[in-house]
């Protein structure tokens, strides 16, 4: 389909997700997503500011009528987790991200899709433009690494958000409201390697896991899907038993991310 988007709905949610994934946005790199936010609330006519941490802050005045009810932050993260197969040629930095559309399904060719939390500042932006919506006193925040530190929500400074009722559109059930979250922890391990040289006229054999499916380490991590560098150390774990060395390996990028590839160079043990 030349155009994946087309005949989605709402339109409007589409349009700006399409929009935005033009706009590269990885985590530590909103600089481009926030002005582009900026820009947008302005062309459309409301207020909006930012902190000295890029997070942004947009208010739309209630319609008439609803002027007493209670004013309603809506809120996402303008970061994505940056994930590609490594056979794909895509910086981060600067490409768009490929849409693909696959009857309903809605993908990336070769990399992450960036709907968390594309889909959250897609929806945000088309609320901001669409004024036949009959509502309350609206505001719009836009933080800033989510992914890798939390660094937009964790530095708020208090009276930057008027809002007593926030709603935060980054779950993954539609339909479903969440009403709390159990967090999380990073833990680094660290050990000492002995080291030995490989001997002469070595040849090494590359041993790679590819093609799985792989996804959110949250959202997927009950889905029985195939870790790639689990099933690789179980691979090299068999031919340590058989006298094989290992030279290197890799594999996996984003903590928050079941990986989907892995490699390792493995030479035979020295006669």
């Amino acid at each position: 389909m030349s155009n994946p988007i087309e005949g989605l709905k709402p339109e409007g949610v589409w349009k700006y997700f399409a929009e935005i994934s033009k706009i590269p946005r990885g985590s530590k790199n909103e600089k481009q997503i926030a002005a582009y936010v900026m820009r947008k609330a302005k062309e459309f006519g409301l207020e909006a500011k930012q902190d000295k941490f890029m997070t942004v802050l947009v208010r739309k005045p209630a319609s008439p009528g609803y002027e007493n009810r209670p004013m309603i932050c809506l809120q996402g993260h303008l970061d994505m987790v940056c994930e590609k197969n490594k056979d794909k040629v895509h910086d981060f930095e600067k490409d768009p991200i490929e849409l693909v559309r696959n009857g309903n399904i809605m993908m990336a060719n070769g990399t992450t899709l960036g709907a968390d939390n594309g889909i959250a500042v897609a929806t945000n932006l088309a609320i901001m433009e669409d004024k036949s919506l009959a509502h309350g006193p609206l505001e719009f925040l836009f933080t800033i690494d989510e992914e890798t530190g939390l660094t937009g929500a964790s530095n708020l400074k208090a009276g930057f958000v008027q809002s007593k009722t926030l709603m935060n559109l980054d779950s993954e059930e539609e339909g479903e409201l969440y009403v709390g979250c159990s967090g999380g922890r990073n833990t680094t391990g660290t050990w000492k390697v002995a080291f030995e040289n490989a001997p002469g006229k070595t040849t090494c054999t590359v041993i790679r896991v590819k093609g799985l499916k792989g996804g959110h380490s949250g959202l997927e991590i009950d889905k029985g899907r195939g870790n790639s560098i689990k099933i690789l150390n179980r691979v090299l774990l068999a031919l340590s038993d058989l006298g094989g060395r290992l030279a290197n390996i890799e594999g996996g990028n984003k903590s928050n991310a079941i990986p989907r590839e892995a490699e390792a160079l493995v030479s035979p043990q020295p006669n």
